[in-house]
């Protein structure tokens, strides 16, 4: 059976992936984190687009009444905050590329919003109960708005993308070694490895990356973030008993957030006051 040291996979691997990965580094706004971004953001968009207006016809929605026009009309501040933002620190705008929209899902069962890449949000009437005011609502769209600004489905995609050449270079190089040690691991615990020690640990860097952007947006908009610990206390209660712990989650704990926003809000209130949109 052929094998390979280690310090020689690596030279290998490094010769092998290095014209993919070195001209596709970007930066996160605003924390400036480095990223791999190796998919292009157009075709994330086209398929989350596609995607979208596909849910659109197969779902019920509120098309009016004031919880919509809550939701539209926080997003529109929050989306006219960010681009001022923006232009104002003479930097290129993320959303530039942006079509966005703004739905209610008729669903009192499902406490959640989501925003695609590309600006297409939804808010579910569910979340509305937790919520309760349009402050504590924009900390949660500011949020789902803070991944597409931050590019973070490019950025896992491109990470999945690179883990799945990993492993493969790596079977090639050590006869399948690699994918037999992850599936016994599997097999034997219920639990996949890689999913444990990067993707997990990699989705938990972004959720807390968004708090702190959604943050920031909220406050920008003229929201007062201090609702932010309300919403998540009520939250926590919500799903008391029901949290995985925090190692098989890509979500922090209710607790880690509520620690996290508590350090963060009065720096964000100093340091990024409502704009003039």
């Amino acid at each position: 059976m052929y094998s390979i040291n280690r310090r020689k996979f690596l030279g290998l691997f490094g010769c092998s992936c290095c014209s993919l990965i070195l001209p596709s580094c970007s930066t996160a706004p605003i924390t400036e984190r480095k990223q791999l971004t190796i998919i292009p953001e157009a075709t994330i968009n086209n398929q989350a687009a596609a995607a979208y207006e596909k849910f659109r016809t197969k779902t019920k929605l509120i098309t009016k009444g004031s919880q919509l026009e809550s939701v539209i009309n926080i997003g529109k501040k929050i989306e006219n905050s960010v681009s001022t933002f923006f232009e104002s620190q003479n930097k290129e705008d993320p959303t530039r590329n942006f079509a966005w929209d703004y739905i209610l899902v008729d669903n009192d069962k499902v406490v959640n919003a989501w925003c695609m890449p590309g600006g297409k949000i939804a808010v579910y009437t569910g979340l509305l109960k937790v919520t309760k005011n349009t402050d504590a609502l924009s900390i949660v769209m500011g949020h789902e708005i803070a991944h597409a600004v931050a590019k973070h489905s490019i950025e896992r995609a491109s990470a999945a993308m690179t883990i799945n050449l990993t492993t493969t270079i790596a079977d090639i190089l050590t006869g399948g070694k690699v994918s037999q040690t992850r599936n016994t691991i599997g097999r034997n615990s219920g639990l996949d490895i890689f999913q444990i020690g990067i993707m997990n640990p990699f989705g938990r860097k972004q959720e807390t990356e968004a708090d702190y952007l959604g943050l920031i947006f909220s406050s920008l908009s003229g929201y007062d973030i201090r609702e932010s610990v309300k919403l998540w206390n009520r939250m926590a209660e919500k799903n008391k008993g029901k949290e995985p712990p925090q190692f098989l989650s890509t979500h922090p704990s209710s607790t880690k957030r509520i620690e996290n926003l508590k350090n963060w809000i009065d720096k964000v209130i100093i340091e990024y006051p409502p704009l003039k949109t």
